[in-house]
């Protein structure tokens, strides 16, 4: 009987579904004319039917922000109070308790125009985009080329696609109804493929003029400017006023075949999301461009379910590719034995309800990052941007004091990232704090500027939560990673922000890293704080002449950890050393014949 009703309920979906041509409401390729409305029309009748798909014919569709969905969203790590003060977005496709939605696009290309963000998912379930395009008219970015640099002149070449404007000898960025004011700056060497932290000040401080058609030469004091001829600099205003897309509490949601040439902001931010897929997604910029997102490629804050990232692309960003976390928020008051206060305490997190009615919650010292209890919550509530007022089902232990911290645990993800491509950053490659199981699988990581994983969680600066507990690292490449972080340029970096260690606890633990390829330059390979079991084997290490080494120092540098195992590794060039602190020798089994030990 069960069965014929889920038969029958099967049927019934298919016998409701229905094919929306977003031709039918006006919309036509190629017409360069404002395709919002339209489309937001054939959005809003899919809630007539049970199943329902959207089909945009193949060609180019505008999408302007005079009659696109003006929403109002708080949104994980983006702007604070004083950067942003009003959070209100406009979006380009808004879906807003929907579910059963395909949109077909059959190799579409949708160019938005002026700020906005491109599609926003609320409260949605089973939502599906396939083959499209997303471009700007005007990207955010602005990228010009350094054709000529001497120490008081720079001669450059600007970006088409970079609107500007020379008022009293300076150069104005602008766009669709849109002014650059808070510059940062990244410097892309392309034949290298790295990217560098750079600075817009000395040409903001310099006379520019135009000397030919999209050339400018700005003259001024250039001495610290660390370019050379074919370089190009990329600006952007360094405030994330918007997100390239924001999936939110949403469910099911699907990305197929989508080119995200251009974002503004945090590029594809999912928030208290459950289960995503995202496969063949490629953040990077359009031919002749150098960056696709103002920040990060896929941004994953309190989500859960199962997280997939499968053949995707990350090139162009001035942040991570992927970063998936919670949020601690930090108690201020106890004010009864079940009832506390809590505080996000991020200038850039804020606003959203971090916790609701039976979610299970962790408490923990903040300072070490030690869990010492659970708790289910009864109710929770926002009472101002900054607050939360959360009850528990039980009284917590007395352990729990003022500046302690709470962890959403309901809200943790699995995650696996398999056959992807990560480069053309100036940061990470791939940050992850999630407690459930994490695979990062037959990935290649190549010139990320900084650690090409790192496993993070704190409570103290950008309370990005939590612990890790099953994560296995195999059968990737790191190929010369590490280029920007100094002599912290270890490739693999499991880094919880404890400030202090409690005998006998760890952040982290069960992380396998095994059967990877790592081309370094330089000796640092892995570096783990508080963790317990670790495993680093079958790996093989070869160097690299890509950039110069620092002096000799150990491929392995171990702090307060236990049963970490080094074995079976093969290094082509080198005689590999470990350094261990704050712990015993025998926390270590290794193979490796020199360990440098501070306790023995």
């Amino acid at each position: 009987m069960k069965i014929f009703f889920t038969l029958l309920f099967l049927f019934a979906a298919i016998a409701n579904a229905q094919t929306i041509h977003v031709t039918d409401y006006g919309v036509q390729p190629n017409s360069f004319a404002d395709a919002t409305g339209g489309v937001q029309k054939a959005i809003e009748d899919c809630r007539k039917h049970g199943q329902s798909t959207i089909v945009f014919p193949e060609g180019r569709y505008d999408f302007w922000t005079d009659n696109a969905v003006e929403t109002r969203y708080y949104i994980s790590n983006t702007s604070s109070e004083i950067e942003v003060p009003e959070k209100k977005q406009r979006a380009g496709l808004f879906f807003k308790n929907l579910k059963n939605i395909t949109i077909e696009a059959n190799n579409a290309v949708f160019v938005f125009h002026g700020k906005m963000i491109t599609w926003v998912i609320d409260s949605c379930e089973n939502i599906s985009i396939r083959n499209v395009s997303v471009n700007y008219e005007r990207p955010g970015m602005s990228e010009m080329t350094i054709k000529a640099i001497t120490p008081t002149s720079v001669t450059a070449a600007i970006h088409p696609d970079s609107k500007f404007a020379i008022i009293n000898g300076k150069l104005e960025w602008y766009g669709e109804k849109w002014i650059t004011r808070n510059f940062h700056a990244v410097l892309v060497r392309p034949e290298e493929g790295t990217l560098f932290y750079s600075n817009w000040a000395p040409f903001l401080n310099s006379k520019a003029e135009v000397i030919a058609p999209l050339t400018v030469q700005f003259t001024g004091d250039f001495s610290t400017i660390k370019a050379r001829p074919g370089d190009v600099l990329t600006v952007r205003d360094r405030y994330r006023d918007y997100v390239g897309v924001f999936h939110n509490r949403s469910k099911n949601i699907s990305l197929f075949n989508v080119k995200m040439h251009s974002m503004h902001g945090l590029g594809i931010v999912s928030q208290f999301c459950e289960n995503l897929s995202y496969d063949s997604v490629f953040v990077e910029p359009a031919a002749g461009r150098m960056i696709a997102s103002s920040a990060d490629g896929m941004h994953f804050s309190g989500c859960k379910g199962q997280i997939t990232i499968n053949h995707c692309r990350f090139r162009g960003m001035h942040d991570d590719p992927v970063n998936v976390h919670g949020t601690h928020l930090k108690v201020t008051e106890i004010i009864s034995p079940v009832k506390l206060k809590l505080r996000f305490m991020h200038h850039q997190t804020y606003g959203f309800p971090a916790f609701a009615a039976g979610d299970s919650v962790a408490f923990l010292h903040a300072a070490a990052l030690q869990i010492f209890g659970t708790g289910v919550v009864r109710s929770a509530s926002l009472i101002s941007e900054r607050e939360m007022i959360v009850e528990m089902q039980q009284p917590f232990t007395d352990k729990l004091k003022e500046g302690d911290a709470l962890e959403n645990i309901t809200w943790t993800p699995s995650l696996t990232i398999q056959n992807s491509r990560f480069e053309g950053t100036n940061t990470r490659g791939t940050l992850v704090t999630t407690r459930r199981k994490v695979l990062i699988e037959n990935n290649v990581y190549y010139r990320t500027g900084m650690n090409a994983v790192l496993i993070g969680n704190d409570a103290s600066d950008w309370y990005e939560s939590g612990p890790v507990t099953d994560v296995t690292i195999r059968n990737n490449q790191f190929i010369e990673c590490g280029y920007n972080s100094g002599s912290n340029n270890y490739i693999i970096n499991i880094s919880p922000e404890a400030q202090v260690l409690e005998k006998g606890y760890y952040v982290h633990r069960n992380i396998k890293i095994e059967n990877n390829y790592f081309k370094v330059y330089d000796y640092p390979v892995l570096r783990a704080y508080s963790t317990k079991e670790l495993v680093f084997s079958n790996n093989t290490i070869e160097r690299s002449d890509f950039m110069t080494a620092g002096n000799k120092r150990p491929s392995f540098r171990l702090i307060a950890c236990t049963a970490v195992k080094i074995d079976k590794n093969i290094f082509k060039d080198d005689e590999p050393e470990i350094e261990v602190e704050k712990m015993k020798r025998k926390d270590v089994r290794t193979d490796i014949k020199k360990v440098l030990s501070d306790v023995q």
